[in-house]
């Protein structure tokens, strides 16, 4: 059995947060006593919100790549046309901004009810506000060079990555991270992971 539905003193008791005196003011559950070790059973149901998020989020990291190499190499990957690249870039894009706005309003609200990490005045929304300025940024450049009105110059495109890669890639590692079995065990029960929308 896992710790956090293990006994009567669980942080969960009646589905409740936790309510902690921690140092820092926050809800995270203390870690004065080590918790017991998780079976293979329970460390499946717990890691499988990071799997999940991770799957998508390698998406993201493979399609990042292949437009940084072309930006760094200063030519498109082999096979693409202009379009074909510009296009790819345009998915990135909208696929990014629509993964980020279905954990806004389906996923974070529900884990910041125990979670802090997931409350919008921390940490992960914050990295979505600051890479959304580079991202937002990019699909605007690449829409224009879609429609004709400036040329696509991999230079510059690489200058707008920059401009938000290193926000980007922190923030697939920590959302990942944050969503593994060591956090979630010590706010949710297996049931309740169960239905977590991911």
């Amino acid at each position: 059995m896992s710790a956090a539905a293990s006994s009567s003193s669980s942080p969960l008791v009646a589905g409740k947060a936790p309510n902690n005196d921690n140092d820092d003011g926050s809800d995270k559950p203390t870690t004065r006593e080590k918790l017991p070790k998780l079976s293979d059973a329970e460390l499946r149901i717990y890691n499988k919100t990071a799997m999940n998020m991770n799957a998508f989020h390698n998406h993201f990291r493979e399609q990042w790549n292949t437009l940084y190499s072309a930006c760094t190499a200063a030519r498109r990957p082999p096979g693409y046309s202009i379009r074909q690249f510009i296009n790819y870039g345009l998915e990135f894009c909208g696929g990014l901004g629509l993964h980020h706005s279905i954990e806004e309003e389906h996923i974070f609200p529900i884990l910041a009810k125990r979670m802090p990490a997931f409350r919008k005045e921390l940490e992960l929304l914050t990295q979505h506000k600051q890479i959304h300025v580079g991202l937002d940024k990019l699909e605007l450049y690449l829409e224009q060079c879609r429609t004709g009105e400036r040329e696509l110059r991999l230079e510059e495109m690489k200058e707008i990555m920059d401009s938000f890669g290193k926000v980007l890639w922190e923030h697939l590692d920590d959302e990942v991270r944050e969503l593994g079995a060591e956090e979630m065990r010590k706010y949710w029960t297996p049931a309740e992971m169960r239905r977590i929308p991911l």
